[in-house]
């Protein structure tokens, strides 16, 4: 029997996605039944840990709708045991390595723009209304934001439901399905199992 470790954005990603539907709702109920299948032939189990089920829920405002309670019949909520699950230590030497690379790009690109900034400044007439200063900066700021963003959080783990998913499909030597690239980077140094959202798709569709 496979299992499988889910990730949120299967349902919400529809470019490299499961290719069940073009809305959440018409995805999470497809897959829901294909799933059901599954379980009911003992081909497969289905895992999500409880943050990851808390992020999927708040993407509703009626969070007691009958697909979502229908989808979470099919899934065993579970955390993962972070005491007893082993990783090699070049893992964290990586990841150490990593956070410390990103913290300086992010540092260089807050002073790229703060210099920018200041130029922009030096060279226009601002008020001193706070209306005028915000509208001045903003698109610094904007900028800024963006790709600090970019810096220190694309292909990174970047909260603590991602690394939930590593260390549950490590524990239960489980498929991690994602389309986050941060988590699937990080799943193959964590060195686990792995299935493209795509070939996940393909295999609900031939249990529909």
């Amino acid at each position: 029997m496979d299992k499988y470790v889910l990730d949120t954005n299967l349902f919400f990603n529809m470019a490299p996605g499961l290719g069940l539907g073009k809305k959440t709702e018409e995805v999470m109920k497809k897959a829901t039944t294909a799933m059901k299948t599954m379980v009911k032939e003992k081909k497969a189990e289905f895992f999500m840990p409880p943050r990851v089920v808390d992020e999927l829920m708040s993407f509703f405002d009626d969070k007691s709708q009958a697909f979502l309670k229908d989808f979470l019949s099919v899934i065993a909520v579970k955390s993962p045991h972070v005491s007893s699950v082993e990783f090699p230590a070049a893992v964290f030497y990586n990841l150490i390595s990593d956070i410390r690379d990103r913290s300086y790009k992010g540092l260089t690109i807050a002073e790229e723009e703060l210099k920018k900034a200041a130029k922009g400044l030096a060279g226009s007439q601002v008020k001193d209304s706070k209306q005028d200063f915000e509208k001045a900066v903003g698109a610094h700021v904007k900028t800024l934001r963006d790709r600090y963003r970019n810096a220190t959080r694309t292909g990174f783990l970047d909260s603590v439901a991602d690394l939930d998913l590593i260390v549950l499909a490590k524990e239960q030597d489980a498929y991690l399905v994602s389309s986050d690239e941060g988590v699937i980077k990080w799943g193959r140094i964590f060195g686990i199992r792995e299935m493209d959202a795509t070939v996940f798709g393909k295999k609900l569709t031939d249990h529909l």
